[in-house]
């Protein structure tokens, strides 16, 4: 098939379908993480990925062939159908994201009469999308009337079945059942009725219900059935005294219910008569089923948020609760090496320890699920400080319990404090609450913290930050700049880093630092981070600048298997040398898996920087060729047992043969500073402007 010429007379060479792929594997992560937002798919995220890059491919080649490949366009929107991508904005999202890429991809630029192409080929995709979505919606509905018909062949047999069914029930329960007309004659009564009342079955069948009832219940009785019949009831459950034949009353609960024909008609009365005391236990038993944790006997979640109202409101004004929110470390390390019946053992034991800390005082014990705990405490004049509580709550759990006879287990908590809130503050707010500061106790690393509210709103607000930042990618919201690393003796730029930034409509622009941590919040950090590796590398080829480009990886990113692969092909993509590539590594992702990405790259020649140095035994592991000093080091600089850890860090990484770059340099006399402790390159406010007309960050 010979491809479309451009404008003049000579041949166009047909692009690369091969290379068009490769560049549109970005495209295809990114349609799988959209259409994932619209439909669920029954498909790994890698196996998506891996359907959808067909896909691309197939759509390129049918965007280039002569005529454009229309039936191949319809087959990959069949595809989409199969692959279940069926939400309701699925195709929509499809479409969105397709044109786009297509009428940006470089290599089609030059391709006679690009956009009507675009749309055929869109169209016979969306035609292709909606022919197989008809298909499959005919056969689901074949496959509906098919199960309709069995169905009605299954209802006549449980009909069978259930009048089966009932006469055993009727028969055999221990309950009495007495089947009356509506107006209480007794049409049938069981054994167990007959024999509660001292009568046979026949005895019972010659009265009406009302004669079985105290004299002085009657007429209640009645009130109850009639409005049961007329409708105003959907169920009587009354207490009434019962008269056996011997005359002696009794106490017995009435459970009735109004059988009806087809349609709707009120036909018959159906009746079970219980000893009142039994139905009580019962009743108590399953309440306290329903809200209590069947495993360690505490109250549950839902009984706990039931008392929170009322605990809240009954506490002292002046003194008020406090809400102690438990989550217990690596509890899954004990379930993974112990085993799960151990590790019940140790839930039961910290339930009990809470109990035993929490005991003087006025206080709700309860198991919010998994490993969190929660403890209400309602203050008095000899409740402890919450300090004191927290030391007795570790302190317990510190005492090792041995669950097995063997293994002495001790466990530790991270708590989140809320302390006296306000008297009209929701039980939902409360626990949100106190499910916030847990959060940002586990992220400081902390023991325990105490509720903030200005905290607790900031949380809030980077948590709705976070959640809006994929539509912002989408909208183009979130960009590539660069900045230069320079030398501190002349200023002169030594390569180029590529840094993100989200120009917000309400916020502003937001700096890479805080949009890496909001990708990172809602799982975006690997592909955001993986379309920053890429596009920065295009960008600097397309401006033939001949400078290193740093780009510093995510923490997913730098553990990702695929890592080198995808470096691999930016540099197949870009042209660029190996050596003009350093990826950053943060010192906080340096595990087995980021140690193997960094051999393997160091074997193909690309140079890998570790950012966030503070520890230089990694230089003893790990093949860098650069570092760049850790933030928290460069902020104390000053101190003076800070600038010593500096001058040692800077000397380990020249010996090992690493260069040392400082970030956040705002004046020549910090760059100053920075050379005359030896480091080779500086980066910061104090040199804006890229090289090359690259575009800042």
């Amino acid at each position: 098939m010979t491809a479309p010429h451009p404008r003049g007379d000579g041949p166009r060479k047909k692009p690369s379908a091969e290379r068009a792929a490769r560049r549109l594997g970005t495209l295809a992560r990114k349609w799988g993480y959209l259409i994932s937002t619209t439909a669920y798919l029954p498909h790994t995220p890698e196996e998506i990925e891996r359907e959808l890059a067909a896909l691309s491919g197939r759509l390129f080649e049918a965007v280039v062939s002569d005529p454009p490949d229309l039936e191949a366009a319809a087959a990959a929107g069949g595809r989409l159908v199969e692959l279940r991508c069926v939400g309701a904005d699925s195709l929509r999202r499809s479409l969105e994201v397709l044109a786009k890429a297509l009428l940006r991809e470089p290599e089609l630029r030059g391709v006679d009469g690009l956009s009507e192409r675009v749309v055929l080929v869109l169209g016979a995709l969306s035609s292709g999308y909606g022919e197989m979505l008809r298909e499959d919606i005919q056969k689901r509905q074949e496959g509906l009337s098919r199960a309709l018909l069995k169905v009605e062949q299954e209802t006549r047999q449980k009909q069978v079945i259930t009048r089966a069914q009932f006469e055993e029930v009727f028969a055999g329960s221990a309950s009495g059942v007495a089947l009356t007309e509506l107006d209480g004659r007794v049409l049938r009564a069981n054994a167990a009725l007959a024999k509660t009342l001292n009568r046979t079955p026949a005895e019972i069948a010659a009265l009406t219900l009302f004669d079985l009832v105290h004299p002085e219940d009657v007429e209640q009785l009645r009130e109850g059935y009639r409005d049961l019949v007329a409708g105003r009831l959907h169920r009587l459950r009354t207490g009434r005294r019962l008269v056996g034949k011997d005359g002696e009353p009794m106490w017995a609960t009435f459970a009735a219910s109004v059988i009806r024909d087809a349609v709707g008609t009120p036909r018959q009365v159906l009746t079970l008569v219980d000893d009142d005391t039994e139905v009580s236990l019962l009743q108590r038993r399953l309440s306290h089923q329903a809200l209590h944790d069947v495993l360690t006997g505490l109250p549950n979640r839902q009984f706990f948020s039931t008392r929170l109202e009322t605990l809240l409101r009954d506490a002292d004004p002046s003194r008020g609760v406090t809400l102690f929110h438990l989550d217990l470390d690596g509890f899954s390390r004990i379930n993974g090496g112990l085993g799960q019946e151990l590790g019940d053992r140790v839930l039961r034991g910290v339930a009990a320890k809470l109990k035993t800390v929490f005991e003087p005082e006025k206080a709700l014990v309860a198991r919010l699920g998994g490993d969190e705990f929660g403890v209400l405490v309602q203050n008095t004049a000899d409740t402890p400080d919450v300090v004191t509580l927290v030391r007795r709550i570790t302190h317990e759990f510190a005492e090792p319990e041995y669950v097995d006879g063997q293994h002495g287990v001790a466990v530790s908590a991270a708590i989140g404090v809320v302390h006296r809130p306000p008297r009209d503050v929701t039980p939902a707010e409360l626990l949100r609450a106190s499910d916030l500061t847990l959060r940002r106790v586990r992220r400081t690393g902390n023991q325990w913290g105490l509720f903030d509210r200005e905290l607790d709103r900031r949380d809030r607000h980077d948590f709705g930050l976070a959640a809006a930042m994929a539509g912002a990618w989408e909208n183009g919201e979130v960009e590539v700049g660069f900045r230069a690393l320079v030398r501190p003796a002349d200023g002169s730029a030594e390569s180029v880093e590529a840094r993100l930034s989200w120009r917000h409509p309400g916020e502003g622009v937001l700096a890479h630092e805080t949009c890496v941590r909001l990708a990172a919040e809602t799982g975006l950090a690997l592909p955001l981070g993986t379309w920053l590796l890429r596009t920065a590398a295009e960008r600097l080829a397309a401006s033939g600048l001949g400078v290193p480009l740093v780009v510093e990886l995510t923490v997913p990113q730098a553990a990702d298997p695929e890592l080198v692969g995808e470096i691999r092909r930016v540099l197949d993509d870009t042209g660029l040398p190996p050596d003009r590539l350093r990826p950053g590594f943060p010192a906080a992702a340096l595990t087995a898996d980021a140690a193997d990405n960094i051999r393997v790259l160091a074997e193909i020649g690309v140079a890998v920087e570790i950012h966030g140095f503070g520890d230089a035994t990694c230089l003893t592991e790990f093949p860098v060729r650069a570092v760049r000093i850790a933030p928290n080091l460069v902020a104390r600089r000053d101190h003076p047992l800070v600038r010593g850890t500096l001058s040692a860090l800077v000397d380990a990484a020249h010996a090992a043969g690493a260069s040392v770059s400082a970030d956040g340099v705002e004046t020549a006399g910090q760059a100053q500073w920075w050379q005359e402790r030896g480091a080779d390159l500086v980066s910061g406010p104090a040199f804006p402007e890229p090289p090359g007309g690259l575009p800042s960050c």
